[in-house]
């Protein structure tokens, strides 16, 4: 390629992403650069079509240059919201006592180590009967945390401070018979993308390692109003990909050579570790599922429009969604019923009931498998093929059940398009460069490349995912519940793109030692179902009580 064509080839990425490196918004647009131009898109107009536009383009980068003076914080979200709602769906109206079974004889341990692995429903026993002290718990996780969580590099900021006030104020409503409910005393942490009034919100990415936004997310404030107490924001890999953040790499438990995925990646670490009880993760793609095979955790990741944003960081409006991470299904029921639903801030989300309780019979449920997936060859296939006899052997039918034959994965680039936007003045004030992650598939070159993306072919690409959401109601009208592997499958692209729920169990160990997951899939809104059949799956099998020994304190990994 020539050095005129070079230069044209320059000035129309500038002119088409908006990332003006150097000053040309007042070269004039010519036919030569639109000829460049349209080679990115796969275009081809003729000279005198593309002479016809450069009058109207002209006009349009004027609009762009206007529309940054404009401020646009991250938290402000697109007019337009991804409705994953198929046309004819409707979801249950009927609303019901939420409902778990509480256990009985629950004695305070006299190895205290062991309540590290205790469920919600057991250390919300000892806590109501008085055994234990809301202040004396956290007091236990706080410690642990501050042992164990420098080697798995899990920990942005302990909230110490915070926790103790919050436990005490627990313990003296306790007391006075003011208890609140199964979270009323239980610490917990929250993925560092989701605001705090009173500690940094880092994002995991060095150049907001010191940011502080003056608000409390909904989600941390519903817990809190449930009585649980924040003892921790856990890392992110930055701008939540990975688990690489500014700070270090986080580490699985099982194997602190390895690092834990992401991004939720501290969440899932410190519930493996029994670093914490819960803590709350985000998944855009992969975000929970993936954090929680590595390390061993139960994950949910809830229906789009289940839980408010409100105060979280967006990467993908569209696509983003808030949920638990804990040790056992029905742990993630407890967190889920205190998190959702509407609070007048994010119009994304639904007013749909979340009708959890003991009477729904997993037997009665369809649930179907993907089966041609299944009988692919992959890395832990023996571990699923398992989990489907297992559930045979207890009475399960599976239906056999295939998803759309659509190009799901020709749709992700939404997220890069979503998160450049998010993004914007990251990329061109040039402080992308501050970030840890420097390589082609890091964000800082993805927000880049997201510039050069049409804004036609980005709706095209919305338009294909409202044919994927109504193909996939029909898949699913005659079952409930499903079964995927958690990677060998296109499933977690398909079912992020349409805001699916999912339960992610761990289901065995590969030959390394590291754990192995299955997922379980439900309907919209169908998080009630899915997470008793999950449920039901772990009272059949003993993985969610297997935990890592750890070896090791206050020492970096591989150092």
């Amino acid at each position: 390629m020539n050095k005129k064509l070079n230069t044209a080839m320059l000035c129309s990425i500038c002119f088409i992403s908006g990332a003006f490196i150097t000053k040309i918004a007042d070269d004039k647009i010519t036919v030569n650069i639109l000829q460049s131009a349209q080679q990115l898109m796969g275009l081809h107009f003729t000279d005198a079509q593309l002479d016809s536009a450069t009058t109207e383009l002209e006009s349009l980068r004027e609009n762009y240059e206007a529309i940054r003076e404009v401020p646009l914080p991250n938290s402000v979200a697109p007019a337009l919201v991804f409705n994953p709602i198929p046309v004819g769906y409707t979801f249950e109206q009927q609303r019901v006592p939420f409902e778990v079974a509480r256990p009985e004889k629950v004695k305070l341990p006299k190895n205290r180590n062991e309540l590290a692995f205790y469920t919600i429903p057991q250390l919300a026993e000892l806590i109501r009967t008085r055994q234990i002290s809301s202040e004396e718990l956290t007091k236990f996780f706080l410690a642990r945390l501050k042992k164990y969580g420098p080697t798995l590099e899990c920990v942005t900021t302990l909230t110490e401070e915070l926790a103790l006030k919050q436990a005490r104020q627990a313990d003296q409503e306790i007391k006075a018979g003011k208890y609140k409910g199964l979270l009323h005393g239980i610490p917990f942490g929250v993925k560092d993308l989701l605001s705090t009034r009173t500690y940094k919100t880092t994002w995991g990415a060095m150049p907001y390692k010191n940011q502080l936004l003056d608000e409390d997310a909904t989600v941390v404030k519903r817990l809190e109003d449930a009585g649980a107490v924040l003892v921790a924001k856990t890392t992110l890999g930055a701008l939540a990909m990975g688990d690489v953040w500014y700070g270090g790499k986080t580490r699985t438990p099982w194997d602190i050579t390895k690092g834990s995925s992401g991004s939720s990646a501290g969440s899932a670490s410190a519930v493996a570790a029994g670093l914490l009880p819960f803590a709350i993760g985000t998944e855009t793609l992969g975000s929970i599922v993936s954090p929680s095979t590595a390390c061993g955790t139960t994950g949910l990741r809830p229906t789009f429009g289940r839980v408010s944003r409100h105060g979280a960081m967006a990467l993908s409006w569209s696509m983003d969604k808030i949920g638990p991470i804990t040790r056992a299904a029905e742990d993630c029921a407890i967190v889920f019923n205190a998190i959702y639903g509407p609070d007048g801030l994010d119009p994304s989300v639904y007013d749909a009931p979340f009708n959890y309780n003991t009477s729904i019979n997993p037997k009665k449920l369809r649930v179907g498998y993907l089966k041609k997936d299944f009988e692919q060859k992959y890395g832990f296939k023996e571990n699923d093929q398992a989990t489907l006899e297992t559930l045979r052997k207890a009475g399960i039918e599976l239906v056999p059940i295939a998803l759309p034959d659509l190009p799901a994965g020709d749709l992700t680039f939404t997220i890069s398009v979503e998160g450049a936007a998010a993004f914007d003045e990251l990329t061109r004030s040039g402080r992308d460069s501050l970030m840890v992650q420097q390589q082609k598939g890091a964000w800082p070159n993805q927000f880049r490349a997201a510039r050069f993306v049409p804004a036609v072919e980005y709706l095209q690409a919305q338009r294909v995912r409202t044919l994927l959401v109504q193909q996939m109601q029909e898949k699913l009208k005659d079952i409930d519940v499903y079964i995927s592997p958690s990677f060998a499958s296109n499933n977690l692209v398909v079912t992020n793109l349409m805001g699916h729920p999912c339960v992610v169990v761990p289901n065995g160990f590969r030959e390394n030692g590291l754990p192995t997951t299955i997922t379980f899939m439900g309907k919209l809104f169908g998080e009630a179902q899915l997470l008793a059949f999950a449920k039901f799956y772990q009272g059949l099998t003993p993985f969610e009580d297997q935990h890592p020994k750890l070896a090791f304190a206050n020492t970096k990994a591989g150092k």
